[in-house]
C-alpha cells in the first residue's frame, strides 16, 4: 500500500515510497513516492512537453523532511504512451496531477515544475489551488512568444555559422539535416545541459519521453515553436498567485534571467534564485544549490504556517 494510517496532528496521509498507476483519459498516469512522512511533500511536474520525471530522482536529499512524489504525465514515461493528439490539451495534463492529488488523498503539498512544467504548475494552481502551500517554478515557461523573444536574442551570440544554418532551415522548413541538428547541438551545449548527464541509483527503469508529443505541441528544437503552443501565453495568471512562490533559473539558461526576474515582480510573494554555472539543466548543472534553495523554501513556508 502507498497510503497508511492517518496521523491525527497531521492533515495529510502518511506517504510510503512506492509506485502505482492512476486511471485518466487515455490511459494510466504514473506516480512514484520517494521517502516518507507527513511534511507537506513536493509534487514533481516535468518538462517537455513529452518529457519524462526522471530527473526529479535528484531531489532525493529532499526526502529527509518531505516525500517527494514524482508524475509522468500521460504519453511519456512509465505513463501510457499514445499518439492521440486529441488529448495533448493542456486541460487533459492538468487533470492527469489531480487525478494523482485525489488518488493520493492529498490535503497539502507543494507544486514544482520545470520548463513546461512550469506552465502546467500555474495551469494547475489556476484550476485547483486548494491545499498548495506554495510553487516553485524552474526555469519558467508561461509564453511562447516570450520564450521564443528570449532563445532569439540567445541565437545572435552564436557563432555566424550556426545562425546561418538555423536561417535557412527556418526559411526551407527543413529540421533534419546536419547542419540543423550541429546548430541544435551547439545551443545546448550552451544553454539546456552545460556538465555530463547523471544518472541516480534509483533511476533504474528505463522509460522514455516522447519525441511524438514534443514536436506535435512544441515542435523540433528549443528556438522554433511550431506546434500547438506556438501561441500559448498565460503570463497574466501569474497575478493572480496567493502562495509563496520561488523562482530559479541557470544563469545561462535559455529561461533568460532577465525574463525571469520579470516574473518575479508580478507574484506578490516571491523569491528568486539565479543557478550559477548552470542552464536550463540546473538540477544537474549545479544541484547542491538547486536543493538549497528549495529546501529553504519549503522549510520556511512551513513554519510561517506553524
Amino acid at each position: 500500500m502507498i497510503i497508511g494510517c492517518t496521523p491525527k496532528e497531521q492533515s495529510n496521509p502518511y506517504l510510503e515510497p512506492g509506485d502505482g498507476l492512476v486511471e485518466v483519459e487515455g490511459g494510466k498516469v504514473w506516480y512514484g513516492i520517494m521517502g516518507e512522512g507527513t511534511k507537506a511533500p513536493y509534487v514533481c511536474l516535468h518538462g517537455g512537453p513529452g518529457g519524462t520525471s526522471r530527473r526529479y530522482f535528484d531531489l532525493e536529499p529532499l526526502t529527509e523532511e518531505r516525500p517527494v512524489i514524482m508524475i509522468d504525465q500521460l504519453g511519456g514515461g512509465q505513463s501510457t504512451h499514445h499518439t492521440d493528439t486529441s488529448l495533448l490539451k493542456v486541460e487533459n495534463f492538468v487533470e492527469q496531477v489531480h487525478a494523482v492529488a485525489k488518488h493520493l488523498n492529498l490535503k497539502e503539498y507543494y507544486i514544482t515544475g520545470h520548463s513546461w512544467g512550469t506552465a502546467l504548475a500555474l495551469e494547475y494552481y489556476s484550476a485547483y489551488p486548494e491545499g498548495v502551500k506554495g510553487i516553485a517554478f524552474n526555469s519558467p515557461y508561461f509564453s511562447t512568444p516570450v520564450w521564443i523573444a528570449g532563445t532569439n536574442q540567445l541565437v545572435t551570440e552564436m557563432p555566424d555559422s550556426i545562425q546561418q544554418a538555423l536561417a535557412i532551415a527556418n526559411q526551407d522548413s527543413v529540421y533534419d539535416s546536419d547542419s540543423y541538428q550541429k546548430a541544435n547541438e551547439y545551443f545546448s551545449q550552451q544553454h539546456l545541459l552545460r556538465t555530463s548527464r547523471t544518472e541516480h541509483p534509483y533511476d533504474t527503469v528505463k522509460a522514455s519521453g516522447s519525441s511524438f508529443i514534443y514536436n506535435y505541441m512544441w515542435g523540433p528544437s528549443e528556438f522554433r515553436a511550431t506546434g500547438t503552443l506556438r501561441d500559448y501565453d498565460n503570463i497574466t495568471a501569474l497575478n493572480e498567485v496567493k502562495v509563496p512562490v520561488l523562482f530559479t533559473t541557470g544563469q545561462y539558461d535559455e529561461a533568460r534571467p532577465e525574463d525571469v526576474k520579470k516574473y518575479v515582480k508580478m507574484v506578490n510573494n516571491a523569491e528568486y534564485v539565479e543557478i550559477p554555472n548552470a542552464g536550463h539543466a540546473s538540477m544537474s548543472d549545479n544541484l547542491p544549490v538547486y536543493l538549497k534553495a528549495h529546501k529553504e523554501f519549503a522549510n520556511k513556508v512551513d513554519a510561517a504556517d506553524e
